[in-house]
């Protein structure tokens, strides 16, 4: 089993706390994060754009992976992942993952965006969020 942790300190009440997310590879280190950058686009990240970067990167090396099984070379992934949060009885909830992606690949169009779609089924970040992922995908 692989682990990976994250972790976050925050002190004080919701509108007014502030906290500070970090990674143990230590590509995050103690970014802030708070009320105002996960609901007023102040500076700082948000649990939601963190899940988007992870299940974007999930996505693109899971792709990438599929189309190197099935012999495809020159293939080069650009993906986000838009990360919908919606209001819920008296709190919010994560409802939505929506996977824009833009696919180099030397194979047919129709071969590459079958295997996307098993990539965004089978990710393993698209198997732990539990909301409706979609996907638009080109292949240029």
């Amino acid at each position: 089993m692989i682990n990976r942790t994250g972790s976050a300190k925050w002190e004080g009440g919701l509108k007014e706390g502030k906290g500070q997310v970090s990674t143990e590879s230590g590509a995050l280190s103690a970014q802030p994060y708070g009320f105002n950058t996960r609901f007023e686009d102040k500076a700082g990240t948000n649990p939601e754009e963190l899940i988007g970067a992870a299940h974007a990167s999930c996505f693109s090396m899971a792709l990438g992976m599929m189309l190197e099984q099935e012999g495809i070379k020159g293939v080069s992934i650009e993906t986000t992942s838009k990360i919908s949060m919606d209001k819920e009885g008296d709190g919010f909830a994560v409802k939505k993952a929506h996977l824009t992606t833009q696919i180099t690949a030397d194979a047919e169009e129709a071969k590459v965006l079958e295997i996307a779609g098993k990539a965004k089924e089978g990710c393993p970040i698209s198997k732990l969020l539990n909301a409706e992922i979609t996907m638009d995908a080109k292949v240029a």
